[in-house]
């Protein structure tokens, strides 16, 4: 006799494990380290996801990268289908995918059989994407980056919630399309709009979804609150019900000595505003673009470690960040902080495992 149960991924399961006004999760990157491997790089992550899994994270989230050596993620969904196959309880989100470089039709088909796979766990993070080289690669105008993201997240949720459709844009003609299979959820896995520019907010809050803040470029930690106002203001002038769900990205790094949170992390996080600068600074010379890219990589530029270490990172002690991180989500309103352990990629698996379990042994039940 076949046993034919629910084989995949268990849907009856309790989750999220915690039970808290802020939701945790971890973003990974899944960079490749100094002198290793790709096959290392995917190893060394997986150690992130079952500590993440075990210790009760309520959510996963991955990164899109095109054309950036020492990262080993250019296919998340791919990758989130493994975790899916590894994990039961956590979450598995996106952030975020670069719907102007995919084709919608099959970003809605593979979305929906994560979240079948997964039984329900998926968090569909979009966005339109930063850097200007990427949709050059891509051969897709970095100009025509916005109406594309605007139609392609119309088709998707029309394939998800339809049992046929039409759609016509400017850059997509459909004709009574049927799209399996549908999502696990209903009426679709929830959708968060990644945002890292001032005029992202309101936009996002017209269309009325979820925003995950990446503040790296541009922004302070502290400093969203006006640009978080605006959002919920978008969402309310536009007739939406509710209030939408505010995430921000923050990296983290604790130990329990303060002096050693603060120089262990230097390295790394130098690394990472250097390479964030120079980036910035070379898409001045790209059309199409609405930041002004020029005086942003000086103002990246111009910040010191410590600048970083006070405005845009919470790093220290378990005590340290759980007031730093506890302010913020009062301050801003967060429902949720995702949490990054490497920032800068360059951190020892070991210092991110014990970042990791001081987060979520000693911060996060004191988050409320």
């Amino acid at each position: 006799m076949l046993d034919r149960r629910w084989a995949l991924a268990p849907v009856n399961i309790p989750r999220p494990s915690r039970e808290a006004d802020v939701e945790l999760g971890i973003f990974l990157e899944f960079p490749v380290s100094e002198g290793g491997t790709e096959i290392e790089a995917f190893n060394d992550s997986f150690v992130l996801v079952n500590e993440a899994e075990k210790l009760g994270v309520d959510s996963l989230w991955l990164a899109e990268y095109h054309f950036s050596p020492g990262r080993v993620m250019a296919s998340p969904i791919a990758i989130l289908s493994n975790i899916a196959a590894r994990t039961e309880r956590i979450r598995l989100g996106t952030a975020v995918i670069l719907l102007p470089l995919a084709n919608p039709v099959r970003v809605a088909e593979e979305v929906a059989t994560l979240d079948l796979v997964s039984g329900g766990r998926v968090e569909f993070g979009i966005g339109r994407g930063t850097f200007p080289n990427v949709h050059e690669g891509f051969n897709s105008p970095f100009s025509e980056s916005r109406g594309r993201f605007e139609e392609s997240l119309e088709i998707i949720l029309k394939a998800w919630t339809s049992q046929t459709f039409s759609f016509e844009g400017e850059y997509y003609n459909l004709k009574d399309l049927e799209v399996t299979p549908k999502p696990y959820q209903k009426p679709h896995p929830p959708v968060r709009v990644g945002v890292t520019s001032a005029e992202s907010f309101p936009t996002t809050g017209r269309m009325g979804h979820d925003i995950l803040i990446n503040p790296s470029r541009v922004f302070t930690l502290a400093g969203l609150k006006p640009q978080i106002e605006e959002y919920h203001e978008a969402w309310k002038d536009a007739g939406h019900e509710g209030k939408g769900k505010v995430g921000l990205r923050v990296p983290i790094y604790l130990s329990d000595d303060a002096q050693k949170a603060h120089d262990e992390p230097m390295e790394s996080a130098l690394f990472s505003m250097g390479r964030l600068s120079n980036r910035v600074a070379s898409y001045a010379e790209y059309g199409g673009t609405t930041g002004n890219w020029g005086q942003e990589a000086e103002t990246v530029a111009g910040m010191s470690y410590d600048d970083w270490f006070r405005d845009k990172v919470a790093f220290g002690t378990p005590e340290a960040v759980t007031e730093k991180l506890r302010g913020l989500a009062e301050e801003l309103g967060l429902d949720q902080i995702m949490f990054e352990v490497n920032f800068g990629n360059k951190l020892p698996l070991e210092n991110q495992v014990n970042s990791l379990r001081l987060m979520m042994e000693k911060v996060a039940p004191n988050l409320g």
